[in-house]
């Protein structure tokens, strides 16, 4: 069995100096891609965001970080409802779409459900959700929702790794 080993000088403090080192070592842990959307005064909007996990089976919660320099923070912390879509690997179109700069829902087809969250047709999951609690966390804010509805289907999801937008190489 191969066996990987951190060389001693690769040890290091995390302090905001040194930053793109701690980015790094955090960018060796791959995560989906997800597409949180919600219904705001101006019309649907939707935010691209990687950092999305499951809490609890019992009862069903999922959390995600948006960042407090998003100029839409407020808005997405704040929400009482959202949907969290999980996408496949063939989705960069739908990704770009939800970067700063992107197209969001214009001429996207999307219906709402029963909150009046804009919901996106043919991701690879979604997590319809209630706000259940809103924590602090440094230079993010850790939004828990409760999940009301569940969806799912068949694909290979799109993986964030390093910097980079890619595939789940399967082996064996």
């Amino acid at each position: 069995m191969h066996q990987l080993a951190i060389a001693k000088d690769n040890v290091f403090v995390p302090d905001p100096a040194d930053s793109r080192r701690y980015r790094h070592a955090l960018g060796t842990f791959s995560t989906g891609v997800t597409i949180v959307t919600l219904q705001s005064d101006a019309g649907p909007q939707g935010m691209t965001v990687n950092s999305f996990a499951s809490v609890s089976l019992d009862p069903p919660l999922v959390l995600w970080s948006p960042a407090k320099s998003s100029s839409r923070h407020d808005l997405f912390a704040g929400a009482g409802h959202y949907a969290i879509h999980v996408l496949s690997a063939d989705q960069h179109d739908l990704l770009a779409r939800f970067t700063r700069g992107g197209a969001g829902f214009d001429g996207l087809d999307y219906h709402l459900n029963e909150e009046g969250v804009p919901v996106l047709s043919d991701t690879l999951a979604r997590f319809e959700c209630a706000r259940a609690n809103v924590h602090d966390a440094g230079d993010h804010t850790i939004v828990v929702g409760r999940v009301l509805r569940a969806a799912h289907g068949e694909g290979e999801p799109l993986i964030f790794s390093r910097g980079a937008f890619g595939r789940f190489a399967h082996h064996g």
